[in-house]
Parts: C-alpha cells; structure tokens; sequence
C-alpha cells in the first residue's frame, strides 16, 4: 500500500515537472512573440518616419523651422513658397491709372503698398516705367534707399531729392527729380510697369541717380521684388 501511495506521489511529481516544463515552453513562445510584435512596430515606425521626412522635403521645407522662406539669390528669384506683393489703392493691377497721376490731371504720384519682404531687407527701390515707349523702357520714377520698415507710399511724394528718412529719388527720363506721371502719345494706350524691390543693402548712389545707375547698384543684392502693370491712353 505504501508503495502505490509512493508511486502515486511520483506520478504526482512528474506531472508538477510536466506542467512546469510547459509553462517555461509557453513563456518561451511568448517571449518570441513579443519581440517580433516589437520588431515589426520598430519596422513600422521607421518607415513612418521616413514618410515624414520625404513630405517635409516636398512641401519645399527649406525655410528655418518658423516657416520662414529663405531670401531669393540676390537677383530677385525669390524661394518657393514665397512671394512679395505690390498693390495701390488707386488702381488695379491690369486696370487704368486714373487722369490724376498722369500729365492730364494732377501729374502726382499714385498710393502704393507692399507686403511680403524677407526679414532681411535692408531697403527698397522703386522704378516705375513704361514698357511701350519707341525709346525702350522709359523711367517716370526712380526711388531708393527706402528704409526697410516703410511699407508704402500715400499719394503725391513730393519731388524732394532725399527725405531725412535717408530716402532718395533719382532723376526719371524727364531729367526731372521724383515722379512724373504717364504722358503717352495721343491715342496709343501704354502699360506702365510699377516694380518694388526688396535690398539686402541700402544703395551708395546720391539723390538723382539714374535708372541705369540703380539697377547696376542693385545688381546681386535684390532679395525679392514684386509688380503692378497699368494702363494709360489720352
């Protein structure tokens, strides 16, 4: 009888060990389990990251970490994703200047704005032309040194050849000081160029330089620039 009683506690042992053996097989696989789940999550966060990078890189993320775009190459090709605008309140871009700022009217120079000028702008420049004339390009209007918190011009500046600002006009293709407004011959309609330039520079030119002078002074320092095209017919 005993000896049933100890064969039975044998057994009883042996079935412990099984279960335990068991147990240890079942952590094992459990164990192996989880680490290709974690395998497979480090796979799949690896290849979400690289997803992010690409879609930074093609949304055009060379700005600073601000979103702020990089300024253009010194010519006035700005960055993508960036763009400087002009605008006047008294007339549209494609529209027609009114009489009030050609030789018909007032002859005084039109409301201007801009917005959209790189942080690193040190001063404007303004030329406004017409594209049409028999000569080439003719200037009605040559500005610069504007300091680079100005951020338009009401209308009527005076012909005064440099402001206590440090602003300074050039000589326009009249051989006049500041603005003289459109005065196309008789019945030929003439689109007049408005063009704002943001510098990374204020310009060594004295007050009644010429539009030639400026833009070779320009040359490699234009961060961005922008442009309205105007219409005026007699």
């Amino acid at each position: 009888m005993e000896k049933d009683f100890e064969i039975l506690d044998h057994a009883a042992d042996l079935k412990q060990a099984f279960a335990a053996v068991n147990d240890i097989i079942s952590l094992k696989e459990g164990v192996r389990a989880m680490r290709k789940s974690l395998i497979l999550a480090i796979s799949l966060l690896s290849v979400l990251v690289l997803l992010i990078g690409v879609g930074a890189v093609a949304c055009g993320g060379n700005g600073d970490e601000n979103g702020t775009p990089p300024p253009g190459d010194g010519n006035g090709a700005p960055s993508d994703g960036f763009e400087m605008e002009l605008t006047s309140a008294d007339f549209q871009d494609g529209g027609t200047i009114p009489a009030d700022y050609t030789c018909d009217g007032q002859d005084i120079s039109p409301a201007l704005s801009w917005d959209g000028a790189p942080e690193e702008t040190q001063s404007f420049a303004l030329i406004v032309e017409d594209a049409d004339s028999p000569g080439g390009d003719f200037a009605h209007w040559v500005f610069f040194n504007i300091p680079a918190y100005i951020i338009g011009l009401e209308a009527a500046v005076p012909d005064t050849s440099q402001f206590d600002n440090g602003a300074r006009q050039g000589e326009n293709g009249f051989g006049s000081i500041g603005y003289s407004g459109p005065c196309p011959p008789p019945d030929e309609p003439h689109h007049y160029h408005f063009s704002i330039y943001a510098l990374d520079t204020t310009l060594e030119l004295a007050a009644g330089a010429t539009k030639a002078e400026m833009l070779d002074a320009m040359q490699g320092h234009i961060l961005a620039q922008a442009e309205i095209v105007a219409v005026y017919e007699h």
